[in-house]
């Protein structure tokens, strides 16, 4: 079967991170991913199925490995090769559709008794992502075991699969999983605050999906920070209360003051109750700082990698700074009604088969600036 292969190879690596830096997704020309010709992965026990993908997506984790950018804390729970692509609406062999919850836990790795989150519902903090019958991969798409969507078939455990009602699109459907992920973060923040507002930094997949989990959650002022016009149309469209720059929305709803207003850099007096980081950059992370109130949130929605960031406001203004991975099972469940509920299938701006990978790569790399949201591989049509 055909898959795209993402191989251990250093030089071929540090040539990713060199050109991912001259221009976004172009390390998928020289880096450690490549179109190959291989064996479909076996099912390693029971309960275990092969999936056929039928649309994978592309998001901003593997945007990262495939630049070379991703942090090495990843090694410990990774297997090599490993086919990418976590985002992913496939069929099992009846021709059942389903979409793929994709971390790897306790269940998944045959870990009898399961390990105290996973106990708890907490399988996206699972313990034991590098143990059981399986490779290290804290999900598939990473875990040489399992395959992953950007290729013919992968497999799946009972546990990672839901059934996709029936009328919904399969572009809706492939929109699940990114979905689970922003209800999750939506969820780590009480609906309630002193300032009673949230912002949202970043609009693209997961910022956009994030404005969507928070209006369903609750009725308080979402604003937004966004690039381009077609985001702030799609966020505004999708509950956002304000689409603006972020300082000036904040400062205009929370009536803040800045502590210089002779410099750009002047600290707000308050601030919104919670930030959610959809970008995961170092300026990202120092915008939030500076717009959030103190004693508020910061919840990391994006993978920020390695950075350096005065902390100093955290510590001066008691802000917590918490991280959002992955879902619950409550999570993905729950994102099923949302995706139908936002019409959030929409976001899927363009497909594109397996052997135009580069292409498909540098469209999700520079979506935004090309009017787009979310770019995945369609494999429907492909010879299984």
């Amino acid at each position: 079967m055909k898959a795209l292969v993402f191989e251990r190879s250093i030089p071929k690596y540090a040539a990713a991170a060199i050109a991912g830096r001259i221009s976004p997704g172009r390390g998928a020309r020289v880096g450690p991913l490549s179109l190959k010709d291989v064996d479909g992965p076996t099912p390693p026990g029971p309960g275990w199925h092969r999936v056929r993908p039928r649309l994978s997506g592309i998001c901003g984790s593997d945007l990262a490995t495939i630049d070379g950018h991703s942090s090495r804390y990843f090694e410990p729970i990774v297997s090599f090769p490993f086919t990418p692509g976590h985002e992913v609406v496939g069929e099992l062999d009846d021709g059942t559709r389903v979409a793929l919850a994709a971390t790897l836990a306790c269940a998944a790795r045959g870990i009898d008794p399961s390990c105290p989150q996973c106990q708890a519902g907490r399988t996206n903090l699972c313990e034991r992502q590098a143990f059981g019958h399986l490779s290290p991969g804290l999900q598939t798409g990473f875990c040489q075991d399992t395959g992953g969507g950007w290729g013919h078939a992968l497999v799946a455990h009972d546990s990672q699969l839901h059934r996709v009602p029936e009328g919904m699109s399969d572009e809706t459907a492939v929109m699940v999983e990114p979905t689970a992920c922003a209800l999750h973060a939506a969820r780590l923040v009480p609906p309630d605050g002193a300032s009673g507002a949230v912002a949202v930094i970043g609009a693209g997949t997961l910022g956009l999906c994030t404005v969507a989990a928070l209006r369903l959650l609750s009725e308080r002022p979402v604003l937004v920070s966004a690039k381009h016009p077609h985001q702030k149309l799609l966020a505004t469209g999708l509950g956002a209360t304000a689409v603006d720059d972020i300082e000036r929305g904040v400062r205009r709803t929370t009536s803040s003051l800045r502590t210089d207003n002779a410099r750009a850099d002047g600290q707000l007096t308050g601030g919104v109750d919670a930030v959610f980081d959809c970008v995961g950059s170092r300026q990202s992370v120092t915008q939030a700082l500076k717009v959030v109130a103190p004693g508020g949130t910061v919840v990391l929605v994006g993978m920020a990698g390695t950075t350096s960031i005065d902390l100093t406001p955290l510590w001066h203004r008691e802000v917590a700074l918490k991280g959002a991975y992955a879902y619950t099972a409550e999570d993905f469940h729950d994102a099923f009604g949302l995706v139908a509920q936002a019409d959030l299938g929409r976001l899927v701006s363009a497909l594109y088969p397996l052997d135009r990978y580069r292409e498909a790569v540098d469209h999700a790399a520079h979506a935004g600036r090309r009017g787009a949201v979310k770019i995945a591989f369609d494999l429907r049509t492909e010879r299984r």
